[in-house]
């Protein structure tokens, strides 16, 4: 419970003991001299009352320079009428300044978070003043950073005047978030609660985002959600999972129900066991009285929280992190809408570079298919002109949509156009995938796609748990399948591939295989069961139907890997794919077998259809119509 005073902790006599130190807000802001660079704390910590004298006193103030990441709240100093007085240098881009960022009279510098303490540091940027907020101290005369760590405390070791707002309300984090009093120049009184964030309610494509990169994320990794409604919506999606760990930049009260539920535990990270490690909190008070004295949470710098070294060494450590386009070949823009500056790179480098280093890890770049209420595609052909690129083509791994995965890491410029436009929206896929022929990306012969729906419905998904707890994934087949099912069809004995195609096939052509990835999912339906690789997923059966419209009847027919056969998923994928028959109006299947291939008349059998056979030769044909 709060203490009346403030949290519990605290020097009850610590304004009599720090008494030289007080001074009123306008006061403190006097020590500031015309010309001077001030670092604003950041996000919800930012300094409320101090921003506000500094720009009631700005008649007094020229030439000054306001540096910080992002704040919340009210930024006045960001005000086209003070742009003479203040000049604006942000390394990320918010809400509250982005007007002026567009304007012209605020600046914007594109940094990866690792290196800005660096700027600091290393006096590049030196700092002739901080305005930060902190904790009530305690009996040691320590303060803390409270809920923003990140930055600040590389500006407050590096400032020349540090003026701290110490406000009760600030909780008191674990880790290295703790500051000795004397290390601060001027204290002022503010007892404002601290700004809240209340993440927006996810709409139905941010959900389907949320299982689609759920999916990826295996029992014991470690998670970072990078700012932004969709990384941060994937995590009420991981509840179900177990011993997951957290080392991330940001934390929201998403986190709260996802430690909750039990699915964090942290029992499984390589370094901080048990801890939740991060830099910046923001959400609501439940969040922070969550947070205080609680040794579950550590709150460290950025220098230690976003070096690339460090997120490596997590076995497992899956990144998520969101994108503003991504284009044909893996180019990846996440700070600026062409040359309109929108946000800004913040962690995403580093995670994406620490995640994809780590013992099998995951870096994933979630977003939403399109934007402007799906007029424009964010998978483009080509990045939007004066776009920046945050991830190079290079560095790319996962790219997760509403309407699918894509894997690109190690991919030729052809799969990885495929591969894309497989998880855009439907609208834009013909379009897309006509520039990437255009572009060379993709080859003349497979214009035969343009205009065909590339990606099954999602409803089409559904998943089988064998008895060892493996859980095999069943969805539409993609037209980025192609290399994978040519490496099952090679991988097939010569008795399966015998029983399958009836005859001794050592080559298999491409209008083979596509007959089973380049259908149109409307008249024909192709099913694989894929598991999880450390490059992406890998396919161990496959399933289908292709329709006779004359007869209303489809030919069914299958594929499992020789190492898979015999553990039921030849009948799974038959009972599936008669639900999903009937709901399309199927009268009935046919399919042709081998006398000799007991283990598919089994399974034909056992459909619970009404099933009559005949002989022709050495086949057995059965007619199998739907009760």
């Amino acid at each position: 419970m709060k203490h009346p005073d403030g949290f519990p902790g605290f020097d009850a006599k610590w304004k009599e003991t720090y008494r030289e130190l007080i001074a009123t807000p306008k006061m403190a802001l006097g020590q500031i001299k015309p010309g001077s660079r001030i670092f604003i704390g950041t996000g919800c910590s930012a300094p409320q009352p101090l921003i506000e004298a500094l720009c009631n006193d700005a008649k007094h103030l020229t030439g000054i320079e306001i540096v910080h990441l992002i704040t919340f709240g009210a930024a006045p100093y960001a005000d086209k009428r003070l742009s003479g007085l203040f000049t604006v240098n942000s390394f990320f881009v918010g809400d509250n300044i982005r007007e002026a960022i567009h304007g012209g009279w605020a600046d914007y510098t594109p940094i990866m978070m690792s290196d800005i303490p660096l700027l600091f540091s290393r006096g590049q940027l030196p700092l002739d003043a901080a305005l930060v907020q902190v904790s009530l101290p305690d009996e040691r005369g320590m303060v803390s950073l409270g809920i923003s760590v990140d930055i600040v405390k590389s500006a407050v070791e590096n400032a020349s005047l540090v003026i701290a707002q110490v406000n009760p309300h600030m909780p008191r984090t674990r880790g290295d978030s703790s500051i000795s009093v004397w290390d601060l120049d001027i204290l002022t009184l503010g007892e404002t609660p601290l700004l809240e964030y209340t993440l927006p309610e996810p709409t139905q494509e941010m959900q389907t985002i949320g299982r689609n990169v759920a999916a990826l994320v295996e029992d014991g990794s470690t998670i970072e959600a990078g700012i932004g409604s969709v990384p941060q919506s994937v995590l009420p999606f991981l509840q179900e999972k177990k011993n997951l760990g957290i080392h991330t930049e940001l934390v929201t009260d998403a986190i709260l129900d996802l430690i909750d539920s039990g699915a964090v535990d942290g029992s499984r990270k390589t370094l901080d066991s048990g801890r939740i490690v991060t830099s910046i909190a923001a959400g609501s008070r439940r969040l922070y009285e969550t947070l205080h004295d609680n040794p579950l949470f550590s709150f460290q710098p950025t220098e230690y929280v976003n070096d690339k070294v460090i997120i490596s060494q997590q076995a497992k450590m899956v990144a998520i992190n969101s994108a503003l386009e991504v284009d044909l070949t893996g180019q990846v823009c996440a700070d600026s809408i062409g040359t309109q500056i929108h946000s800004g790179i913040g962690g995403l480098v580093d995670f994406n570079y620490g995640a994809a280093h780590s013992k099998g890890g995951k870096a994933i770049i979630a977003m939403s298919a399109t934007a402007k209420r799906g007029e424009r595609s964010r998978i483009v052909s080509e990045l939007s002109p004066g776009a920046g690129v945050a991830l190079l083509r290079g560095s790319i791994h996962y790219v997760v949509t509403e309407h699918g995965i894509a894997y690109l890491h190690g991919k030729t410029l052809q799969d990885r156009a495929m591969s894309l436009i497989s998880i855009a929206h439907p609208d834009h896929r013909a379009k897309l995938l006509k520039k990437a022929i255009k572009l060379h990306l993709i080859r003349p012969e497979m214009s035969f796609l343009e205009g065909k729906q590339m990606v099954g419905s999602r409803d089409l998904c559904t998943t089988m748990t064998q008895k060892d707890g493996t859980v095999i994934q069943f969805r539409p087949a993609h037209p980025t399948d192609k290399r994978s099912i040519e490496g099952m069809l090679y991988s097939l004995s010569e008795r399966s591939v015998y029983r399958r195609f009836m005859s001794n096939m050592k080559r298999f052509s491409f209008q083979e295989i596509k007959n089973i990835i380049y259908i149109d999912h409307r008249r024909d339906v192709v099913i694989v069961g894929t598991i999880p690789e450390a490059d992406g997923e890998k396919i161990v059966a496959v399933g289908g139907y292709y329709l006779d419209p004359g007869t209303n009847q489809a030919e069914v027919a299958f594929m499992v890997r020789d190492d898979w056969q015999g553990r039921g998923l030849g009948g799974f994928l038959m009972k599936y794919l008669v639900s999903i028959a009937k709901r399309n109006g199927i009268q009935g299947f046919v399919a042709e077998t081998l006398r000799e291939n007991r283990g598919m008349q089994t399974v034909f059998h056992h459909s619970g259809l009404n099933v009559r056979t005949h002989i022709e030769d050495d086949v057995l044909c059965f007619d199998m119509k739907f009760c």
